[in-house]
């Protein structure tokens, strides 16, 4: 998530035509199963060809597959608890299914999950779904519904003027995406330092202390941008901060019965500045779910 929407719009554009629409055409989704079930084989199959990542690199291969199937679970929770329509469901599950393929060959070439030193993973996931034709029988406004949500899922922020018919996938998939990501960074602490796979610090030192212009961007209410990241404790902040930029109740209670934002936030030193945070942090997300559920 460290890339901004000009950035974006600058260097890659999907259908420059029609990839942002002038306002919200009525449709139908008409996915099926088997087509949902047939990217699920494809993806088995494309991430079996990095098993001749030797390790240790290739514990970061298995962290995205599992990352990637936890997303799809997360997508199917969040789409349940948002109501939304089968069709549309499907929909979202083959947005959560593919919209981190293009970190595979990210890494291979790489090393790095650190799209500011390689190149865009949203950009190099729409070049693996378009190579491999993954959407070729989907109807026109289905395969660009998908491609959109995937290319965008990693924006800093969601363009203010923006209008798509696809907007509610996009802020699906953020959702979802930030929700396992937390999960990934408050495990990996709880694991032995030789199972810790390279790439989830993104290279960042893990030194004392934090950037006072990330706490202050956090205690604003606003994201940290990866820019001003100088530390694993930075990192952390900034991923404190997402919780100003999810979009959905169903989003805030998944991550409130995770705790992950709680165990998160024990992960920074103690100081009365970051019990602060930590404060901010947990009061957000219970105004949340507070406006949420007015009657408890």
């Amino acid at each position: 998530m460290e890339t901004s929407y000009i950035d974006i719009a600058e260097e890659y554009s999907i259908m420059p035509s029609i990839s942002i629409f002038p306002g919200r055409a009525a449709h139908r989704i008409f996915m099926h199963q088997e087509q949902l079930q047939a990217l699920h084989r494809w993806f088995d199959g494309y991430v079996a060809t990095f098993n001749d990542i030797p390790q240790p690199d290739h514990q970061n291969i298995t962290l995205k597959i599992e990352h990637t199937k936890k997303v799809c679970s997360l997508m199917d929770q969040l789409t349940r608890g948002e109501g939304m329509a089968t069709a549309d469901c499907r929909i979202a599950a083959a947005v959560a299914l593919l919209h981190d393929v293009g970190r595979f060959p990210q890494y291979r070439r790489w090393r790095t999950f650190r799209d500011a030193v390689s190149d865009n993973h949203a950009r190099l996931a729409i070049d693996v779904i378009r190579e491999h034709a993954l959407l070729a029988n989907l109807e026109p406004l289905e395969r660009l519904t998908v491609e959109e949500a995937v290319r965008f899922h990693n924006l800093l922020a969601l363009p203010l003027r923006y209008r798509s018919p696809g907007d509610r996938f996009i802020r699906l998939i953020r959702d979802a995406d930030k929700l396992d990501i937390w999960r990934v960074f408050a495990e990996h602490f709880r694991k032995p330092p030789a199972e810790r796979p390279s790439a989830v610090t993104l290279g960042f030192p893990d030194t004392p202390g934090v950037s006072p212009c990330c706490v202050e961007q956090l205690l604003g209410h606003q994201v940290v941008q990866l820019k001003h990241v100088a530390s694993v404790n930075d990192f952390i902040l900034l991923l404190l901060s997402w919780v100003f930029d999810l979009n959905f109740a169903s989003s805030y209670a998944l991550l409130h019965q995770s705790g992950y934002g709680e165990q998160l936030g024990a992960l920074l030193p103690d100081s009365p500045e970051l019990d602060t945070v930590r404060e901010a942090v947990r009061n957000y997300v219970d105004r949340q779910l507070q406006m949420a559920n007015p009657a408890t």
